[in-house]
C-alpha cells in the first residue's frame, strides 16, 4: 500500500502544477483582455504608432535576396551571427507592428460607434485588419524567434506581414481622414 502512495504523490504534484499554471495563464489572458478593452483608443496615438514603424527597414531585413548576398559573401559564421542580430531587429519590428494593430482596433471599434456611417465602414475595416494583422506578427514572431534559435536554418517568407500593415496604415488613415483629424475617437 505504501508503495502505491510512493508512486501516486508524484503524478498527483504533476497534476496540480499543471493545473496551477493553466490557472495562471488564464488569469494573464484575461487581465490583458480587460486591460485592454477598458483602455482608450486614441486615433493620434494609433498613427503615430504605425507611423514610428520603418516598413521599408523591416522590408530589408526578412528580405530573400539580401540573405543571399550575406550568405555568399560571409564566412559561415559571420553570417550566422548577423542572422542572428537581423531576425532579432526584424522580431522587434514585428512585435512593434503588432502593437501598433492593438491600437488600431482599439481605434476600429470606437470608429465603429460613430454616427457617421462612411466613419463606422472604415471602423470596421479597421477592426478586421487589425485582427489580421496581429495574426500575421504572431506568425511572423515565431519565425523569427526561430531564426534567432537557429540562424543556419534556411529562411522562412513573411510576405503577409508587410501587405497587411500596409492596408491597415492605409484604414487608419482613412478613419483619420473621416474624422478630420480629431482626437474624438475615444473608447469609454
Amino acid at each position: 500500500m505504501e508503495q502505491g502512495i510512493s508512486t501516486l504523490a508524484p503524478a498527483m504534484i504533476a497534476a496540480w502544477v499543471l493545473v496551477a499554471v493553466g490557472l495562471s495563464a488564464l488569469a494573464i489572458l484575461l487581465y490583458a483582455a480587460l486591460r485592454s478593452r477598458t483602455r482608450p483608443g486614441d486615433l493620434e496615438r494609433a498613427v503615430q504608432a504605425f507611423r514610428a514603424l520603418d516598413i521599408q527597414a523591416f522590408r530589408n531585413l526578412v528580405d530573400f535576396s539580401e540573405e543571399a548576398f550575406l550568405r555568399d559573401h560571409l564566412p559561415p559564421r559571420k553570417f550566422r551571427a548577423i542572422k542572428r542580430q537581423r531576425a532579432w531587429a526584424a522580431f522587434l519590428y514585428a512585435w512593434e507592428a503588432g502593437r501598433a494593430a492593438a491600437q488600431l482596433a482599439m481605434v476600429g471599434q470606437a470608429a465603429q460607434r460613430s454616427s457617421d456611417p462612411t466613419i463606422a465602414a472604415s471602423g470596421a475595416q479597421a477592426a478586421e485588419n487589425a485582427f489580421r494583422l496581429r495574426v500575421q506578427t504572431l506568425r511572423a514572431g515565431v519565425i523569427l524567434l526561430a531564426g534567432v534559435l537557429l540562424p543556419g536554418l534556411q529562411s522562412r517568407p513573411i510576405p503577409a506581414l508587410v501587405d497587411q500593415y500596409e492596408r491597415s496604415a492605409e484604414t487608419l488613415f482613412l478613419i483619420g481622414r473621416g474624422s478630420s483629424g480629431s482626437r474624438g475617437l475615444e473608447v469609454a
